[in-house]
């Protein structure tokens, strides 16, 4: 058996481009599908993956980590920048789809079976809206009381807000007023028995963020994501160590030794590594391992496409760490026609039993993909006041 092509697929969904990744075989019918968005980066991606195939075409394709070890160490350039991994992980996932379907069993069976009967799923304000959690002003504290009540009624338990406003270095009161208010609103409206997270996009400096992170400490929040850069490791330790709330980081990671740089100083409790962008499946059971090994939970960023989250969900459930998966479901209209899921979604508590289809448990309807070509990204430019660049 032997890879023979690698396909790449592009889907605009307004906010960024699902890029799904479709590697061949000579097998008839026989192919396995990733994926590997990463926003404002697409035509790169695309690039790299074309660049990566020269490597595995003519490979057994069941030769999955003689092949990661081959996209991450060869052609010199090892494979942790983000684009790099981005790419390796896009081909790693298909390629344990391709196992999964030989050997008939979803891929969570492939490492050792479920460890768990479901998962939890959470949302963001507004199902993945981009105008709702994005856009929502912190000073409209209502309107995130009014969006919280909306995941309610959908039957999430959990949901994630932007409550934290752009911030320069220091501040005065106000931005940390204005969150607090927010949080306040939320937690008023939906009581103690729901979990509310607050993401800060790394907005904040360390100071600004252990501001943030102590004046929204008494509303128990279930994680408090990206309170500083994810490069300032003193800083997520600091923050990490000054509250109770749990810190969580790792999106922006892309391979074992970042997070564990990050695991040695306990820079955060929550571990959110990506499966499209941390090098696959390959990479994530080891930093997992890892995880296991210092008591952090895992809930990966997934505000991807489709075939990130089936990836996420079947990593779920054989990874004993794993307390959550982020979801998305109001990003586009037609998220449903591009792809046919394996698994169950209990509407009403918005958490997922295990599928039994091989591989990923997924199909994509490629013909709905190509109403969909490939559209700029919108920019996310952010600026303070004085007219200095802000992170978005």
């Amino acid at each position: 058996m032997k890879i023979t092509k690698i396909e790449t697929l592009v889907c605009h969904a307004k906010m960024r481009n699902w890029i799904f990744v479709k590697v061949l075989t000579d097998h008839p019918g026989l192919f396995g599908w990733g994926e590997a968005t990463l926003e404002w980066h697409t035509r790169a991606v695309v690039g790299a993956i074309a660049d990566l195939e020269t490597l595995v075409i003519g490979e057994d394709p069941t030769r999955v980590e003689h092949l990661w070890q081959m996209m991450w160490r060869q052609h010199f350039w090892h494979g942790h920048g983000v684009v790099r991994s981005t790419a390796i992980a896009g081909i790693d996932l298909a390629l344990w789809d391709i196992v999964g379907k030989i050997h008939g069993v979803p891929c969570h069976k492939l490492w050792g079976g479920s460890v768990r009967d479901s998962i939890r799923l959470y949302c963001h304000l507004g199902g993945g809206n981009m105008e709702s959690f994005y856009g929502t002003a912190v000073d409209n504290a209502k309107q995130f009381a009014e969006l919280a009540l909306e995941a309610v009624e959908e039957g999430f338990t959990a949901f994630k807000s932007m409550a934290v406003p752009p911030t320069m270095p220091i501040e005065g009161l106000k931005p940390i007023k204005a969150a607090e208010a927010c949080v306040a609103a939320m937690r008023g409206a939906v009581g103690d028995e729901i979990d509310i997270m607050v993401d800060c996009h790394a907005r904040p400096s360390p100071a600004m963020g252990m501001q943030f992170a102590k004046a929204l400490e008494p509303y128990g929040l279930y994680f408090f994501e990206e309170p500083c850069w994810p490069e300032h490791l003193e800083g997520l330790a600091a923050i990490n160590a000054s509250v109770a709330t749990p810190i969580a980081t790792g999106e922006r990671l892309t391979h074992l030794a970042a997070f564990r740089d990050l695991f040695a100083v306990r820079g955060c409790d929550v571990c959110q590594l990506d499966l499209t962008h941390c090098g696959g499946f390959t990479e994530a059971r080891r930093i997992a391992a890892l995880a296991d090994a210092h008591r952090i939970g895992i809930a990966p960023h997934n505000p991807q496409g489709p075939v990130s989250t089936a990836a996420s969900l079947e990593f779920g459930f054989s990874q004993p760490g794993y307390i959550i998966c982020e979801s998305v479901h109001h990003d586009v209209p037609w998220r449903e026609a591009v792809v046919d899921e394996g698994f169950t979604i209990d509407p009403a508590t918005r958490t997922v039993t295990p599928g039994t289809r091989p591989g990923l448990g997924i199909e994509i309807n490629e013909d709905e993909v190509r109403r969909h070509p490939f559209e700029q990204e919108v920019p996310q430019r952010v600026f303070y006041q004085d007219g200095a660049v802000g992170d978005w």
